[in-house]
């Protein structure tokens, strides 16, 4: 059930003339009185005929002239709207049950506090099967006016209670950091104008798609312009940045005039201020074009950076004062799932662009965020938008592959947090993140599943892999892509890792329990850690051993290190 309080209003017979009309599209049926703060004697002129719109209007609002009168500043935001919708599903409630409901929705709000004979004067209007309308005139019995403060909270506090009581449809309770819903203007314009999204969704992911190019508020609102996005900054008399309000081309009101939205009205994170927060808090970086000389690394770093959002909100599911740097790297995991989607192959690009759409919701909540605890990851996705060539395949693979486990962290942490709005928002970035990350680890499957391989070697990687991790052993070798881990874990070996190890460090880093396709995650993880030789430990610690040894005596001319003739690299066991 949602209730959806109205902004304040002046015109009481003018809602009125709304509530008992036909509506806009003749959807408002049999429209009557199902509940008033005094039902005897008051007029309906929905079920009697001799009532009129005007009487009703200035029974209401009796106490506002009578306040009026004796002030010499009049009252002119009296009149309070709220509609209280019933989800599609729900069952028919009668007039009576929605009755009660106003009542408890009016003393929620404070509009009429239980057992007070003084509160304000208000009606539940009722013209369809599935919703009511509550118009109350914000003025008491004895002038006063009510302590309507957070009683958008307290009333959706209340509905929570009210589909609990009459068994219906069970929403989550808000959090005051979710972004305003498109009322019906909205969507019928954008409806109008051939527009897939209202404006301010529209601006919004405009908005998002440009912070992870931005290091500062003012790069921010340049960017926007250059893209066609129509910018008016509010500046002091130094000439400093203390606001900002943006439109979207062709937004036009009914004087022809355009529409401008504060940022804060956009989303609650896309304030000034919070964005000034997460762009300016870190270090001086280098110029955008000097990290496009090394867009080979940006990916792989990129990955490595997601390690300690791991570290940030695991740690910080056990430890309260951990929540703000957890909540940074969850903000800034949405800046790189962003930059990702703008420089990925078209054939993820879509799903990546729903998932950032997806996990905007999980980016903010009432958590401030330490925002220079996330600097290493928001470096990370500044350099992703700002690389002028794509990743390659494996490259590409272990990024999205990362983004998965990173999602369904930031799923589990606002989880355990009761953060239910966000937990879910996360929930559903990892479904498009999961389609995505199959998409690009499947040339890399192609590939390796077409190269030759010995059944012996394979026998003695799937004991490397019964001794690694034995409690996911079975699962691995039944995985239908065991074929593929099995040619990385030889490649890797090759190049001088240790298969067992690998294996180890790659289930530390991804538990394996809760993955579909456990030999998947492990393809992209050992890619990504074995891209580098390993360093053989027998040549260093023979170079150890001739450094102590030249501390204390001077070799013979001739004699050779045995540095020297050490074997570069242990004798794979291995045979293809």
């Amino acid at each position: 059930m949602i209730a959806a309080i109205k902004p304040a209003g002046s015109n009481t017979r003018g809602l009125l003339a709304y509530l008992y009309g036909p509506g806009r599209h003749d959807e408002h049926l049999d429209p009557h009185l199902v509940a008033a703060f005094a039902m005897l004697g008051m007029p309906d002129p929905g079920r009697d005929e001799q009532a009129t719109l005007t009487e009703l209007g200035h029974y209401l609002d009796e106490p506002v002239r009578l306040r009026n009168s004796e002030f010499g500043k009049p009252v002119t935001d009296h009149v309070w709207h709220c509609p209280v919708r019933a989800a599609p599903e729900d069952r028919y409630l009668s007039d009576t049950e929605w009755g009660e409901i106003a009542q408890r929705i009016v003393q929620a709000a404070g509009i009429a506090p239980a057992d007070d004979d003084l509160a304000c004067r208000w009606i539940a209007v009722r013209h369809a099967d599935d919703h009511i309308h509550i118009l109350a005139t914000t003025v008491r019995e004895d002038g006063r006016r009510p302590k309507l403060h957070d009683s958008g909270i307290r009333v959706g506090d209340e509905c929570r209670a009210i589909e609990k009581d009459y068994g219906l449809r069970r929403l989550k309770k808000g959090d005051r950091a979710g972004t305003r819903r498109p009322n019906q203007a909205e969507m019928h314009k954008a409806g109008r104008l051939g527009w897939e999204q209202t404006s301010r969704e529209w601006l919004q992911d405009h908005i998002r798609a440009a912070i992870p190019h931005a290091t500062s508020a003012e790069e921010l609102l340049a960017y926007l312009e250059a893209g066609d996005i129509l910018v008016k900054p509010r500046r002091g008399p130094s000439g400093d940045l203390l606001g900002y309000a943006v439109g979207r081309p062709g937004d036009l009101n009914k004087d022809g005039e355009q529409i401008y939205h504060p940022g804060g009205k956009i989303a609650p994170d896309l304030s000034l201020p919070k964005l000034k927060a997460r762009l300016e808090t870190s270090a001086p970086e280098e110029h955008p074009t000097a990290r496009r000389n090394r867009p080979a690394t940006a990916w792989h770093q990129a990955t490595e950076a997601l390690e300690a959002l791991h570290t940030e909100v695991t740690g910080a599911s056990a430890d309260e004062g951990g929540d703000a740097g957890a909540q940074a790297h969850i903000t800034a995991l949405g800046e790189l799932v962003e930059a990702t989607a703008q420089k990925a192959p078209g054939d993820i690009r879509a799903q990546l662009h729903a998932a950032s759409r997806a996990f905007a919701r999980a980016q903010r909540s009432q958590v401030r965020a330490e925002d220079r605890a996330a600097h290493a990851l928001r470096t990370a996705a500044r350099d992703v938008a700002h690389t002028a060539t794509g990743p390659d395949g494996s490259a590409l693979a272990a990024l999205t592959a990362a983004l998965v486990w990173a999602a369904i962290l930031a799923a589990r942490w606002h989880e355990a947090k009761g953060r239910a709005h966000q937990a879910d928002a996360a929930r559903q970035a990892v479904r498009h993140l999961q389609s995505a990350a199959d998409v690009a680890l499947s040339p890399t499957l192609t590939e390796l599943a077409a190269r030759p391989f010995k059944e012996e070697t394979r026998r003695v990687l799937a004991n490397d892999v019964r001794t690694a991790v034995p409690e996911h052993a079975e699962r691995i070798l039944s995985d239908p892509g065991w074929p593929a881990l099995a040619t990385v874990l030889a490649d890797a070996e090759a190049g001088g890792h240790q298969p067992h190890l690998l294996l180890r460090e790659a289930a530390a880093r991804r538990e394996l329990g809760t993955a579909h396709r456990p030999a998947r995650v492990l393809i992209t993880r050992i890619q990504h850690t074995s891209r580098n030789p390993a360093p053989n430990r027998r040549a260093e610690a023979a170079r150890l051993r001739s450094t102590t040894a030249s501390a204390f005596s001077v070799p013979s001319p001739g004699t050779q290190s045995r540095a020297a003739t050490a074997p570069t690299s242990q004798p794979s066991r291995l045979r293809r």
